[in-house]
């Protein structure tokens, strides 16, 4: 592991974010900010925003959707102390037209008055809690970003977005499958419990030593893949709806919020909102 690396994972959330906000960690977060909520981010023009908002609404799965900005002001304020959308992710991609135009480490000169920004629970916040029940994590132990493949699995259109699931694999030992099932389903914010596990062309993967995004594993003899849905979601759904300019996070590098990682609902819900809770859970 690179000494950033392990440094940052024993500071504290602002130490963290202040070190991404500096440009002095540009890495991924998988093993960072242990015991809270690490997001997925996109960032629309308000004229697509509704239309993100219902597709999120309708695939909670691969979307729980934890947070909302308001229109034009880069301040995450539900989701944490003086968190800036703008810089305080260690990596971005940058789609025109529906198409990866390239990367940046901090986007405030691309953030306009008519951008909404989005934040989506993700995987890595289930992560410390796998590894304290003795489910081991090749890509943490070895400073990796998780493989992350196109799946076979339809999501729900709503207006231009749609497209096919993408999910992340980890290789479970046989005797843990249920446990890691089990951790992980206490997670809904981060996408609950695995979408599949076993035969991966069952969900149209061919190749598990071939991710889309992420970095490629080992294959352990014996071990279970098992595969979770995964907040890179959006960003194919994006493709599909050629949004003229829309950022994201790079794949593994992601928001490290102030929710707690058990949180049941985020802390921007309404207390009016009585079905937030059944939303944001997995589906029957």
């Amino acid at each position: 592991m690179t000494d950033a690396y392990q440094r940052l994972r024993k500071s504290d959330l602002a130490t963290l974010r202040a070190e991404i906000r500096a440009g002095r960690y540009r890495s991924h977060t998988a093993g960072l900010g242990a015991g809270y909520l690490q997001t997925n981010i996109a960032i629309l023009p308000e004229s697509h925003a509704l239309d993100f908002m219902r597709f999120c609404q309708r695939n909670p799965k691969p979307c729980p959707l934890v947070g909302v900005s308001d229109t034009g002001n880069p301040m995450m304020t539900t989701l944490g102390a003086e968190i800036d959308i703008r810089t305080d992710v260690p990596a971005y991609n940058i789609y025109r037209d529906g198409k990866l135009a390239g990367s940046a480490a901090d986007i405030s000169d691309l953030w306009t008055e008519d951008m909404v920004a989005f934040a989506l629970g993700c995987s890595f916040t289930f992560e410390d809690a796998l590894m304290q029940a003795g489910v081991p994590l090749w890509h943490i132990e070895n400073d990796t970003t998780v493989p992350m493949f196109r799946s076979s699995i339809d999501t729900v259109p709503a207006g231009p977005f749609s497209g096919k699931m993408v999910v992340s694999l980890r290789f479970v030992e046989p005797g843990m499958v249920e446990t890691a099932t089990a951790i992980s389903r206490r997670f809904p914010l981060a996408h609950g419990a695995p979408v599949h596990a076993g035969d991966p062309a069952a969900i149209g993967i061919a190749d598990v030593t071939k991710p889309d995004w992420g970095d490629p594993v080992p294959v352990p003899e014996g071990q279970v893949p098992v595969f979770w849905a995964c907040g890179v979601t959006p960003q194919v759904a994006i493709e599909a709806a050629r949004v003229p300019l829309c950022i994201t996070h790079k794949p593994g590098h992601m928001l490290v919020t102030d929710i707690p990682e058990d949180a049941e609902v985020p802390i921007c819900a309404s207390a009016n909102n009585n079905d937030i809770k059944n939303q944001q859970g997995e589906p029957a």
